[in-house]
């Protein structure tokens, strides 16, 4: 299992159902392949650096988490595949390790 970080940013005119719904989605997505969430931090709506879609402001989220190999490929794959996620980063945080 590697460890990495996955920050992303939610469509401010989600609700609140709908946006816990797809947080709960993402994690749930992590979870199925064998991933763990290791943290979870919600930063809330701020306003970003520039426009993305037209919107200056995004809901940001922010997960620490645990993933098989190539698992982290799906993740990017159903995240860019998500409308109301306007953009998404996942990173390796430290070196594979030994379960």
């Amino acid at each position: 299992m590697r460890t990495y970080e996955l920050t992303y940013i939610i469509h401010p005119d989600l609700d609140d159902t709908a946006f816990k719904e797809l947080i709960e989605t993402i994690a749930g997505w992590i979870t199925s392949g064998g991933g763990k969430v290791v943290k979870s931090d919600v930063w809330g709506k701020r306003k970003m650096a520039y426009q993305v879609r037209k919107q200056k402001e995004g809901n940001y989220v922010h997960l620490n988490i645990e993933l098989e190999g190539s698992q982290g490929a799906e993740i990017e794959r159903q995240m860019g595949l998500q409308e109301s996620v306007m953009r998404y980063l996942l990173i390796a945080t430290e070196e594979e390790k030994q379960s």
